[in-house]
């Protein structure tokens, strides 16, 4: 397999990384924010909107979720007229009772493969953009609508490089801890800007799921009791190369195929996981490597898992596959370091995940006394890909052998 292909094809030149971290004001259930984005079909290119409805709790959820929808659809499209779209969103959107206004606040983000950047912000903090671990000041122009002379938007046009990170927020964000005596007129921007280029320096590969995260575990921490009075959105992209793993689990259909799906795995440029025990021993087998069984870290509620040199993990197959799912769908950074946590973080550390999946029926799996828990590995590898792709934003590739 050539350094630049997938199992199914070429590996794009740029990966998106996308992660988003979203609490409500405390005290209500609904967040008044709304975060949508879209992925072209490539896996690629994405368009990210953020929108920040008046108040909070539903009416403010409306606002933003119909700015956000609304901006996503028009954004999507290649002749989308900024201007004329934002005329089209405020005048869409319902009249508050209060205030007789209808206002949200939004940040759209159009990004492509080639780096190729585009972002409008209209009432949102601007976005912050760091480059080699330290931020660019990026020039913009203004754009006013007859309709709409209080609203003005800011149009930025640029190129990220491998390794950028774009970072936006609602106000939530740079504005906690307001009216505090540490924080009297709030974190700000520049506060949390200082905060991200320490936490790049410390943790250079941080993915964009972890530094959403802590940029809003930092911002609650300025507000009383880790009260946030105000909804609170952080968002993240991280242009990056690609990164890739392979997992391969279920022998073959027909043994012949047995080398050349230990083939595979071998020449895969990336990080590579076995699963199961009938196809480590075909991977051993054809590779002329030893298996050897893991006795020193045994988890009394997971197979033990077993060692091929140049393999990144081996693991027992339907039972781990199945906690792994359960692990990915209540996800905890602390979870288990069994070989079913193990298999989530090497996941979560990589973009392209190829998936190479036997099909030969193992009887043991088909003994009704077995716990329904244990998923036939077809259905288990589906309820992963959609975990990953959904919850993770990544890119998933399915082969059946």
């Amino acid at each position: 397999m050539k350094a630049d292909d997938t199992l199914w094809g070429r590996v794009p030149p740029l990966f998106i990384d996308i992660g988003f971290s979203q609490r409500s004001r405390s005290g209500e259930h609904i967040c008044g924010d709304a975060f949508k984005f879209r992925k072209s079909p490539d896996q690629g290119s994405i368009v990210a909107v953020l929108s920040d409805g008046l108040g909070s709790g539903v009416k403010a959820n409306i606002l933003a979720s119909m700015t956000a929808t609304m901006a996503l659809k028009f954004a999507a499209e290649s002749s989308f007229s900024i201007l004329h779209a934002a005329e089209i969103m405020m005048g869409a959107l319902p009249v508050c009772q209060v205030r007789k206004i209808s206002y949200a606040t939004f940040t759209i983000v159009k990004s492509g493969l080639d780096g190729s950047t585009r972002v409008v912000e209209m009432g949102n903090p601007p976005f912050l953009l760091y480059r080699k671990g330290d931020g660019i000041e990026i020039p913009s122009h203004e754009l006013e609508s007859p309709h709409w002379q209080d609203r003005k938007m800011k149009i930025y046009d640029f190129h990220v490089e491998p390794d950028d990170r774009l970072i936006f927020f609602s106000d939530g964000i740079s504005q906690s801890g307001m009216g505090s005596e540490k924080w009297p007129l709030g974190w700000r921007v520049r506060g949390c800007s200082a905060y991200v280029k320490k936490l790049l320096q410390e943790k250079e590969s941080i993915s964009a799921f972890e530094l959403s995260e802590n940029i809003l575990y930092e911002a609650r921490r300025k507000t009383i009791d880790m009260q946030n009075r105000d909804d609170m959105t952080c968002a993240t992209l991280y242009f990056r190369k690609p990164r890739r793993m392979i997992l391969f689990t279920g022998p073959p259909f027909d043994p012949g195929s047995d080398a050349e799906c230990a083939r595979i795995v071998r020449d895969f440029d990336g990080a590579k996981v076995v699963s199961g025990g009938t196809t480590a021993e075909i991977i051993s087998r054809e590779l002329g490597r030893k298996l050897i069984m893991d006795l020193k870290n045994v988890d009394p509620d997971m197979p033990p898992s077993s060692s091929i040199e140049g393999i990144d993990l081996v693991t027992e197959g339907i039972f781990t596959l199945t906690k792994t799912a359960q692990y990915l769908e209540d996800y905890d950074p602390d979870s288990s370091p069994n070989a079913a946590g193990r298999l989530v973080n090497i996941m979560l550390q990589n973009d392209i995940i190829d998936i190479m999946v036997g099909t030969k029926i193992n009887e043991a799996h088909q003994d009704p006394k077995l716990s329904l828990d244990l998923e036939l590995r077809r259905n288990v590898i589906k309820r992963i890909a959609r975990l990953l792709e959904t919850k993770f934003f990544k890119s998933v590739n399915i082969k059946y052998v």
